[in-house]
């Protein structure tokens, strides 16, 4: 016999002929395994993926068969558990999408109250609703008390409160969110020549103890002190800063930001207090005891004037609706604080 005969064994199979046995019985039964797996977790789709990874793993099964009986059972074997790691993984990852898609938020959420949040209360409706195109939000501006009312009563999902909530709001099951932080400044018309004032004087001004800009050192005209109405959170916080509550004389009491921006811009040697984030170039900002109304100051301490904007719920957050929950998890998030300094407001950080 030549040194290089094939060695067949009794029932006249070479060791290479063997291999292919093994390789071949290995993949069927990893056709058999899988396939019936399979059927029983997924649908038709599923089991066309799993038994491509399989179809795979036989077919790198036979072509390594002529390398040995050995070499073969290992690296079938090991092909093997490669095609389950890989199809578990699909499948895995089909759950993951499925579970995402199923947590998408739809439905509607209501917020209603103060007229100072609208800006801030506009932008997160609408970056919200156009993250989730089936939740839908409807904003209302009717004042902080108002709305802290509407919450509590059922009527509104988010009461919106440029205030700090009072202790019997509180004691009925409101719950006070702080979202942002808002400067109040106080503006005049741009021809006024007094450019600050010192927290007493700001007082003496709003009681009616100093009526002419003259006394502060500026032109002799008669000071016209514009206010919001009762109810409103910037007049609340205004006067709650000042401990002027109830004091106030005023020439004019507005139902809203704008119209104060529109009353002091148009009447020679009128006052009025507004939200820091609608400063525009129609009025001017007096400096309070020489600081200035800005970020930085207000969150130093330096700026004596400012108050908390507020999503109060009936309830705490973890008690309130999936979507509810998903708004001021989205308000809370690094994206949704980057929106807060984008409406001129300060962030809670």
């Amino acid at each position: 016999m030549a040194a290089n005969a094939v060695i067949k064994n009794d029932e006249g199979l070479s060791d290479a002929d063997i291999s292919v046995r093994v390789s071949a019985h290995i993949y069927i039964v990893a056709i058999w395994g899988f396939h019936s797996k399979t059927r029983s977790i997924k649908g038709e789709k599923t089991i066309m993926k799993k038994a491509g990874f399989v179809l795979l793993a036989g077919m790198m099964a036979f072509g390594m068969a002529a390398c040995g009986q050995s070499e073969t059972e290992t690296t079938a074997a090991t092909t093997a558990a490669a095609a389950e790691s890989a199809a578990a993984d699909g499948e895995s990852a089909e759950e993951t999408t499925a579970a995402e898609a199923g947590a998408e938020l739809s439905g509607s959420i209501t917020m209603a109250g103060s007229t100072s949040m609208e800006k801030l209360a506009n932008a997160v409706a609408e970056t919200f609703m156009e993250l989730h195109p089936d939740v839908k939000v409807q904003a209302e501006f009717t004042g902080s008390s108002a709305g802290v009312e509407a919450v509590l009563s059922g009527q509104s999902d988010i009461g919106n409160s440029s205030r700090n909530l009072t202790d019997d709001e509180k004691s009925k099951g409101a719950v006070e969110n702080i979202v942002a932080i808002d400067g109040i400044a106080v503006v005049t018309d741009t021809n006024n020549s007094v450019a600050d004032l010192t927290k007493e004087q700001l007082v003496q001004i709003y009681t009616g103890q100093v009526t002419n800009w003259s006394d502060l050192g500026g032109e002799s005209l008669p000071i016209v002190v514009v206010g919001r109405e009762a109810g409103s959170g910037t007049r609340g916080a205004f006067e709650e800063i000042l401990e002027i509550e109830d004091q106030c004389q005023y020439a004019n009491e507005l139902d809203s930001t704008g119209a104060v921006m529109a009353r002091v811009a148009s009447t020679p040697g009128a006052i009025g207090y507004v939200s820091l984030d609608v400063l525009d170039d129609t009025v001017k900002a007096f400096t309070l005891e020489g600081v200035e109304a800005n970020e930085a100051n207000i969150k130093d301490g330096s700026y004596f004037l400012s108050r908390p904007f507020v999503m109060a719920t009936n309830g705490e957050i973890s008690e309130q609706s999936e979507l509810v929950q998903g708004l001021f998890d989205y308000i809370y998030s690094a994206e949704g604080q980057e929106l807060v300094k984008s409406v001129g407001l300060i962030t809670v950080e």
